[in-house]
């Protein structure tokens, strides 16, 4: 059972994610989109959608370097165990509070609004639920565990785990004695992973980076009076004119 659950279903979750990817874009471009409905509703979202990607910003970097910068590295650099442990255990807390405001006001307004939950599709609300899910698993590992409990070192047991999966030396051990709710998180994040084609979030692939490097669109002011416009040659004139009426 520890082989099928931390070798087989992240394996199988990395496959589903970059398979998934290749059909979307193979045979969905069109829906390879957002599906914004700012035309419907935009009070909310105005303020919902950039605490939500902010959030989402600062919990993926979080996790980028507990998972896969080793303890090993800040040591060698002169952090200390208590102040990295201080940094990640309160900016996880504070980033994952923005990123649950964010969350709740883009599920509360196509709860609240007809028009937007007329639009919701079933792989949206299959993306909220499982968005929901991880928030709080993730929020209770940080907030219960770490910031409340007695604490949980994750960098010796699931961070080393979590490398040997892409080293292809995954070392199961390490993760059946991690607590239940880091357990669930892990699972969680693959499952997750192998949802991600099907759903909207495939638009973080087709950011507009190319306008960061893009010649400038050049706008030249017009100088002077705008001139008239050039009289109509003889045949132009006499084709706009009405023919006369008969008697």
């Amino acid at each position: 059972m520890n082989t099928l659950i931390w070798v087989v279903l992240p394996y199988a979750c990395l496959a589903v994610f970059v398979a998934g990817h290749v059909w979307r874009w193979r045979h969905d471009q069109f829906g390879w989109t957002t599906h914004t409905s700012q035309l419907l509703e935009s009070r909310l979202l105005r303020l919902g959608s950039p605490l939500f990607h902010l959030g989402a910003f600062g919990v993926i970097g979080g996790h980028a370097m507990g998972l896969l910068v080793p303890a090993s590295v800040t040591s060698a650099l002169g952090i200390p165990e208590h102040l990295y442990h201080a940094v990640a255990v309160w900016g996880g807390t504070v980033t994952g509070l923005v990123l649950v405001a964010g969350l709740i006001l883009l599920i509360a307004r196509r709860l609240v609004n007809g028009r937007i939950r007329r639009v919701t599709t079933r792989m949206d609300k299959v993306l909220y639920a499982g968005l929901t899910a991880m928030v709080l698993l993730g929020m209770t590992a940080t907030v219960a565990k770490n910031l409340l409990g007695d604490g949980y070192d994750y960098r010796e047991t699931i961070a080393v785990w979590f490398r040997g999966v892409f080293w292809f030396q995954p070392h199961t051990e390490l993760m059946t004695g991690a607590p239940l709710v880091y357990q669930l998180h892990a699972i969680g994040g693959f499952l997750f992973l192998a949802l991600w084609p099907f759903t909207r979030l495939v638009h973080v692939w087709s950011a507009p980076l190319a306008y960061l490097w893009r010649p400038y669109v050049v706008y030249r002011a017009r100088r002077g009076p705008v001139p008239p416009p050039a009289p109509a040659p003889a045949e132009v004139r006499d084709a706009a004119r009405p023919s006369p009426s008969r008697p």
